[in-house]
């Protein structure tokens, strides 16, 4: 085991999982997110885990118990980090998050800590000067509901040191993953390279009012005999994710993306409708119409 205490920056949805997953496989978690209010909400998420551990995996009561218990908690980076031997970042998917994330981050992770972003759609290089050891820098991404699809897409970039690289794809085994290694930098990696134009093709269709979204998802599902479609899909994800890429290439001028990043937030993300575990996105949670048996008749 070359790393034993891990740090993971960022509780939200995905960020709590892969706590979890790495406390739940034996290892020293420290989960660490900006304010108190932020570590509580990452508590609820985790909490939640635990049913889903029992349900998906078998774990036993006091596994997931144990599991949490195992955990600890910080709203200062500092004390996260101090005996860190990797950290994970998931904040969110701004560049100068991430930047500003990545200076504090140096000054205060020991010399050895090697940092890994879960970046669903940035580059390694865009960031590794600016985490002051670009040699142990890195991607590490994972799928959502991570102990189900047990994906870790490892990419380096030209300055990673290929003995970190080894590192980390045997580190993605020992929690449970399948370690995808990619040997050049892509924008998207490997699923987001598939699954973001796909994606992005509903949204066009939706916001072209060319048809709604269940609708769309039933097309998909009964013509693939996929187990969702892709406004389902976009709720696992969180709405937030999408709404911030249509909102970046908008800015860069794409019309068909400003509309979609308008349309997201004045009938979502206003509404408080963000993803499945807000209780409502593009379906109502926790018995989501796409899941009744009748949905595709």
């Amino acid at each position: 085991m070359k790393f034993k205490n891990v740090t993971v920056a960022g509780g939200g949805v995905l960020g709590s999982q892969i706590a979890y997953q790495i406390a739940f496989k034996g290892f020293d978690v420290s989960l660490y997110d900006i304010s108190d209010e932020a570590i509580e909400q990452a508590k609820g998420r985790i909490k939640k885990l635990k049913e889903r551990y029992k349900e998906d995996l078998g774990a036993t009561d006091e596994q997931v118990n144990q599991t949490y218990d195992s955990m600890s908690f910080y709203s200062d980076l500092g004390k996260a980090v101090e005996q860190a031997d990797l950290v994970i970042e998931v904040v969110p998917e701004v560049t100068d998050i991430k930047i500003s994330f990545y200076h504090q981050l140096a000054e205060v992770a020991p010399k050895h800590t090697i940092f890994a972003s879960n970046s669903s759609t940035m580059l390694p290089s865009q960031f590794a000067e600016e985490t002051g050891r670009p040699e142990k820098f890195l991607m590490l991404h994972f799928a959502n509901e991570i102990w189900l699809n047990n994906t870790a897409e490892i990419m380096k970039h030209e300055g990673t040191d290929m003995e970190v690289f080894g590192d980390l794809m045997d580190f993605a085994n020992e929690i449970g993953m399948i370690p995808l290694p990619i040997y050049k930098e892509q924008p998207g990696y490997i699923l987001n390279s598939l699954l973001v134009p796909f994606l992005e093709a509903a949204q066009e269709l939706l916001v072209n009012g060319v048809s709604d979204a269940e609708t769309i998802d039933k097309t998909w599902m009964a013509a693939t005999g996929a187990p969702r479609g892709p406004f389902a899909t976009i709720d696992m994800v969180g709405i937030r994710t999408p709404y911030n890429l249509s909102k970046a290439k908008g800015e860069a001028g794409d019309e068909t993306a400003k509309r979609v990043a308008d349309y997201f937030k004045s009938n979502y993300l206003d509404k408080g409708k963000l993803e499945a575990e807000s209780g409502e996105g593009f379906y109502k949670y926790p018995n989501p119409a796409y899941k009744n048996e009748d949905f595709l008749k």
